[in-house]
């Protein structure tokens, strides 16, 4: 149904939105334990960690609440099948008998505003952290420090690139395909990696990695 697509449309602007500011408290955490590591208790104490929460999930909410609003002036009349596996705006705009101007340049400007927001969050605390970790003297100690922060850049970079690629690209280079590999890669693959990047810096993950690695190469 309509309604059913909508809701389904709100969750799936919902979740990475509020994913996307996650990342950035996990920037700021990163900040503390290695930009100040004295004061990382104090600064990343319970109550600074649930506002973080909190505000990702409330930033998110906002995002998905402007979109929604203005989706549900659209009146369908013609098709109703989207060429998509989920009920994403973009391929539901195309389905709408009614103008879509509107709604095109406010998930434009909610995708800039929201996305850029978070990113520069994330960048200015990266900023900070790199310029810490010149000033290591050790090679050994700036490795250790950038390994703290490995896991999370790769998430990061994964989230961005295809979340901005799908929701600012022109539509004259958009595709079904296309618009499907970049849905599946920030809403399915990204999320399904997250525990496997984190858990490679453990060490019995990574030994046990490399068993299951020599002996599928010992069998072969």
């Amino acid at each position: 149904s309509v309604n059913g697509c909508i809701a389904q449309m709100f969750l799936f602007i919902l979740l990475p939105g509020a994913e996307a500011f996650i990342l950035s408290a996990m920037a700021y955490d990163r900040y503390a334990a290695i930009c100040d590591p004295l004061h990382y208790v104090q600064t990343m104490r319970k109550g600074i960690c649930v506002q973080l929460v909190s505000g990702a999930w409330t930033m998110g909410f906002f995002n998905a609440l402007l979109n929604t609003v203005f989706a549900l002036k659209l009146h369908f009349c013609g098709p109703n099948q989207i060429s998509h596996f989920s009920c994403e705006l973009p391929p539901l705009l195309q389905l709408s008998c009614t103008d879509t101007l509107t709604n095109q340049v406010v998930l434009l400007i909610s995708a800039l505003v929201f996305g850029l927001s978070s990113f520069l969050l994330t960048l200015i605390s990266y900023i900070h952290i790199i310029y810490t970790i010149l000033r290591i003297r050790t090679a050994e100690g700036r490795r250790k420090a950038f390994s703290t922060c490995s896991s999370h850049l790769i998430v990061v970079g994964l989230l961005y690139v295809t979340g901005f690629l799908q929701y600012t690209k022109p539509s004259s280079v958009s595709s079904v395909v296309l618009d499907e590999m970049f849905s599946i890669q920030y809403s399915i693959l990204t999320p399904l990696l997250n525990p496997i990047v984190y858990s490679l810096k453990n060490k019995e993950v990574k030994t046990n990695l490399r068993n299951i690695l020599w002996k599928f190469r010992f069998l072969n």
